[in-house]
């Protein structure tokens, strides 16, 4: 829905997956989906006309390595695996129609945590040109007059209760490994803190801790 906020975590529920990076392209008809910000500091230089309706997006640069500004080099059609860009995916989209074209869901950050629903737009052309001493891509996307279709709700609960594989990582090496009750590394699970049944989430490492099998079968679904 245009211009509704949304949490990081409620973001992630609508989109279905764990939203890492800026640009996600996804082949039609399949949404994809742009991360902007024109906040003082932010790394693009996104921008959108006073009445919402035009985007021009900011390709992204690379990634960053030790000793080197990605700044300083052009913003790449390739990774070094051969395989293109998020930039280039969505480049080769540009102007397509019909049942082709691509439509991207767009949110803007607005602090920490928060963003907003800025619509569902059309990607209508980009430029690769030279800003300063290297080129960048500008995409620009036009609002779409696509019907704004959002997940339902039972979609967006069953997502929330899945703990995602980075939740996972993140959750073993806070806790080295060891239930957190009894320091045991045998028949380990992944356990909601607060239990999904009364609101608890997957999608927070905060709310995701290990607990051996007894201690888990012991928990249930009670709130300690």
């Amino acid at each position: 829905m245009r211009d509704e906020i949304l949490t990081y975590w409620e973001m992630c529920a609508r989109e279905k997956g764990s939203l890492q990076r800026g640009m996600y392209f996804r082949q039609p008809p399949a949404v994809s989906v742009v991360l902007m910000s024109r906040r003082r500091g932010a790394p693009y230089e996104d921008s959108l006309s006073e009445d919402g309706t035009v985007l021009i997006y900011e390709g992204h640069d690379v990634k960053r390595e030790p000793g080197m500004d990605p700044k300083s080099v052009d913003q790449p059609w390739a990774l070094p695996s051969g395989e293109p860009t998020e930039n280039a995916r969505f480049a080769r989209a540009a102007g397509a129609v019909g049942a082709n074209r691509t439509l991207v869901r767009v949110y803007e950050k607005l602090r920490s945590g928060i963003w907003s629903d800025k619509g569902l737009f059309e990607l209508v052309g980009y430029e690769y040109g030279d800003v300063g001493r290297r080129k960048v891509f500008k995409f620009r996307m036009r609002l779409s007059d696509a019907p704004d279709e959002i997940v339902q709700w039972g979609e967006v609960e069953e997502f929330k209760r899945v703990i995602p594989a980075w939740v996972k990582q993140a959750v073993y090496k806070r806790d080295k490994g060891r239930c957190v009750l009894c320091g045991t590394q045998d028949q380990l699970h992944f356990d909601h803190e607060l239990p999904f049944s009364k609101g608890g989430t997957g999608l927070a490492p905060e709310n995701v801790r290990i607990l051996c099998a007894r201690h888990n079968l012991q928990k249930g679904a009670k709130i300690e």
